[in-house]
C-alpha cells in the first residue's frame, strides 16, 4: 500500500473517532446523569431510550441563527470555536489504540506534543472572552486564564514522573513501560494529574470560567448555533482526550488480562470510557469549588504533591 494511501487512512479513522467518541461520551452522560438523579431525560428522539438525542441537538445547533454581537471583534469571535476544537483533534493522532500501527502518527515526542498542544486551550478561552464585548464573558475568560494557567504546572509535573519513569517521551513506549506495580508507585502522580486534567477542560467541580448561576454561561454566553455547538464538542473531545492520556499514561494503554495484544484496542478503548464514567460521576457529586479553594488546591497541594512524586521517581531510578 502506497505510504500516501495509508496517512490518508490513519487520519480518516481519527476524524471519525474524532466525531463518534465524543458523541457517545455525551449521550453516556446524559444517561448517567439522569439515572443518578432519578429522572428519565429525553426518551423519545431514537427507537431506544432516547439514543439519538445529541444527534437531534446537533442537528438544532445548525439550524440556529449564528449572531455575532454588534460591539464584538468578529474575527476573533468567530474564530474561537476553532482554536479551542482543534488541538484536540491534533492530540488524537498521537495516543496509541494498542500496539504496532495502531496510532496515526507515532512521534519519539509524543507527550511533549500533547502537552503543549492541549495548553493551546487557554488561548481560545481568552480570546472568545474578550472578542464577546461582554462582562460575563470577560469574567469567565479571566477566571479561566487564572484556572489553566495555574493548573498546567501540575498536569506537566506529572506527566514527566511518568515519563522518568518509563524513560521516554513516546506514547507508545511508556505503554510497553508501564507495570502494574505503577498503579502504586506512580498514584500520587495520578491524582495529581487526572485532578488538573479535570480542571484544565473545566469539568465540574473545575467550571468556574462556565458557572452557570452566576456568569450566565461565562466565556461562551454570546455564542449560538454552529459556534456553540463547537465549544460543546470541544468539552466533550476533551473528556475523550484526558480519558485516553489517563490511559496510556497510568493504566497501562492497551495491556489487558490476556495476552492477545490483537485485542489491545478494546481494553483502550474499556479503559478510556470507564475514566469518562468517573468524570460524569464527579459532575454530577461534587459541588463547584470557590476560586479560592481553587487556588488553594493547585498550589498547596498538588504542586507539592506533583514535586513529591517527581523527586521520588527519580530516586528510584538512581537506585536500579
Amino acid at each position: 500500500m502506497p505510504l500516501w494511501v495509508e496517512l490518508l487512512i490513519r487520519i480518516a479513522a481519527v476524524v471519525v473517532a474524532f466525531l463518534t467518541l465524543p458523541l457517545i461520551v455525551g449521550q453516556v452522560e446524559h444517561k448517567v446523569m439522569a439515572h443518578m438523579q432519578g429522572r428519565l431525560g429525553p426518551m423519545y428522539a431514537g427507537a431506544f431510550h432516547g439514543w439519538a438525542q445529541l444527534v437531534a441537538d446537533g442537528v438544532k445547533f445548525v439550524q440556529k441563527e449564528d449572531i455575532t454581537p454588534r460591539a464584538a471583534d468578529a474575527p476573533v469571535f468567530k474564530l474561537a470555536p476553532l482554536v479551542a476544537l482543534v488541538p484536540y483533534l491534533l492530540v488524537l493522532l498521537v495516543i496509541p489504540l494498542g500496539p504496532g500501527d495502531l496510532v496515526a502518527q507515532p512521534l519519539d515526542i509524543g507527550l511533549f506534543f500533547v502537552l503543549a498542544v492541549v495548553g493551546v486551550g487557554v488561548v481560545a478561552v481568552l480570546m472568545s472572552a474578550w472578542a464577546s464585548a461582554n462582562k460575563y464573558s470577560l469574567l469567565g475568560g479571566l477566571r479561566g486564564a487564572a484556572q489553566l494557567l495555574g493548573y498546567e504546572l501540575p498536569l506537566v509535573l506529572a506527566a514527566a514522573s511518568v515519563a522518568m519513569a518509563a524513560g521516554t517521551l513516546s506514547l507508545p513506549g511508556i505503554v510497553e513501560a508501564w507495570h502494574p506495580w505503577w498503579l502504586l508507585w506512580q498514584a500520587p502522580a495520578l491524582a495529581v494529574f487526572f485532578i488538573a486534567a479535570l480542571a484544565e477542560i473545566r469539568r465540574p467541580p473545575f467550571d468556574m470560567p462556565i458557572a452557570d448561576s452566576e456568569l450566565v454561561f461565562g466565556y461562551m454566553t454570546e455564542y449560538t448555533g454552529l459556534r456553540f455547538a463547537f465549544f460543546l464538542l470541544a468539552e466533550y473531545v476533551g473528556i475523550v482526550v484526558i480519558s485516553a492520556l489517563t490511559t496510556v499514561l497510568f493504566l497501562g494503554g492497551w495491556r489487558g488480562p490476556f495476552a492477545d495484544d490483537t485485542l489491545g484496542w478494546l481494553w483502550t478503548l474499556i479503559k478510556i470510557f470507564a475514566v469518562a464514567f468517573l468524570i460524569i460521576w464527579l459532575r454530577v457529586s461534587y459541588p463547584r469549588l470557590r476560586e479560592d479553594q481553587l487556588q488553594r488546591l493547585c498550589w498547596l497541594i498538588l504542586v507539592p504533591v506533583a514535586l513529591a512524586q517527581l523527586v521520588l521517581t527519580a530516586a528510584v531510578r538512581l537506585a536500579l
